[in-house]
């Protein structure tokens, strides 16, 4: 039985029975994937005086991870379609696991990298997969379950924010991943005994072209996808930097910074789930196109803040218009895509715009560098600006 039958066996509950089960599961993957691969960032400052690093190095490192986790959304998507989603989630826990253990064993710059390589890989094959699984299971309440899904990973940026404060005053910077690996791995056997879905292993085709004809000739979906692409590279940057931006472009004190990144994901928390369940009843194109300005004015407000107080209370709304986008955007395509492509049409979309949002973090490490960190946050600034202006003119 596939996890799209649970419709005809249950109601669509959000935490109970076979769906809230699964929907469960998926998200505390999610949030412990997103908890190690954020508390990276938090914790930068100390691994690069520990290993030596330069901005433009740890910008590298950042978008080698997120270049990697890009690549892979669209072969996720497609095969979960395929073969079965529980495949690609176990492979993809599998992978995480040993990536996140690889980087914190990680004595040099170059091993870094290969751990970040293979936390990219199986991170990439885990969340298309995850949310073509919430499509599977909910249809009446499938925007409040993007919502709680997509928030989980913003939980995973609170529990990062506290994780790194924690390990960076009573150990290593190493020590922060311990606790990741272990969730990840509790999560991986919960969906070996929840799911229902067999696992498939076979080689079936990617069927690229005919993803790249649906999505992007004669399709406004070529439009969204250049508007997700300015989202994701303001995203990336922005969860890669904001610490490092507020402690050294500033001069604030690192609990700004730390404060500042937990505010960011805290609130994000509350957004997802709020954005998702308001997206099942009202304009989904007000919704994105709102968000994206409020994210926009804000991420201003940061740049211009002249104290820790202005500068975390900004934060904390940009973090309300850059975070509620997600659930109503992603809810929107899953029922604009064909039924029996869907996973593999988000993931061919998320593999465009988070590849080339990887970029953000290399963009704001190098601009930074050379000019100042005020200069590359303008940019992102003017990136959301552009990303409202597009989907109001294509939905």
């Amino acid at each position: 039985m596939t996890a799209a039958t649970a419709r005809g066996d249950e109601e669509e509950r959000l935490v109970r029975g076979y769906a809230g089960r699964l929907l469960v599961a998926a998200s505390v993957g999610w949030l412990a994937i997103q908890a190690g691969r954020l508390v990276l960032s938090p914790m930068l400052p100390t691994i690069s005086a520990d290993l030596g690093l330069t901005d433009a190095q740890a910008g590298f490192a950042f978008t080698t991870l997120w270049g990697l986790y890009a690549v892979l959304q669209y072969p996720s998507g497609r095969l979960s379609d395929a073969l079965s989603r529980k495949t690609l989630l176990v492979a993809g826990l599998g992978l995480s696991a040993v990536g996140f253990a690889a980087v914190a064993a990680a004595p040099s710059y170059a091993l870094l990298l290969g751990g970040a390589a293979v936390l990219g890989t199986g991170a990439g094959l885990y969340p298309t997969a995850a949310r073509a699984l919430v499509a599977d299971l909910y249809t009446a309440k499938q925007g409040r379950a993007f919502g709680l899904h997509t928030a989980s990973g913003d939980l995973g940026g609170v529990a990062s924010a506290g994780l790194a404060a924690a390990v960076l005053a009573y150990a290593t910077w190493r020590v922060a991943f311990v606790p990741v690996v272990v969730v990840v791995v509790a999560v991986l056997l919960a969906l070996h005994v929840w799911s229902r879905e067999d696992y498939v292993l076979e080689r079936r085709s990617l069927a690229v072209r005919d993803t790249v004809d649906r999505l992007l000739v004669g399709s406004r979906f070529r439009w969204l996808l250049v508007a997700y692409t300015l989202y994701a590279f303001t995203w990336q940057a922005t969860a890669a930097f904001l610490p490092t931006f507020l402690e050294t472009g500033k001069a604030f004190a690192p609990l700004v910074g730390q404060v500042a990144f937990a505010a960011l994901f805290g609130v994000g928390a509350v957004a997802k789930p709020t954005a998702g369940a308001l997206s099942d009843r009202v304009s989904r194109r007000l919704l994105t196109v709102g968000a994206l300005v409020l994210g926009a004015t804000s991420l201003a407000g940061v740049v211009l803040a002249d104290s820790p107080v202005a500068a975390v209370a900004a934060v904390v709304v940009f973090a309300v218009g850059l975070l509620a986008f997600p659930p109503v955007m992603q809810s929107y395509l899953m029922d604009a895509f064909p039924d029996g492509s869907a996973g593999g049409d988000l993931g061919a979309m998320r593999t465009v715009y988070v590849g080339l949002g990887s970029v953000g973090p290399t963009y704001v490490g190098t601009t930074a560098t050379v000019a100042s960190y005020d200069a590359a946050f303008w940019g992102l600034v003017v990136a959301l600006l552009a990303a409202a202006g597009i989907v109001a003119r294509v939905t």
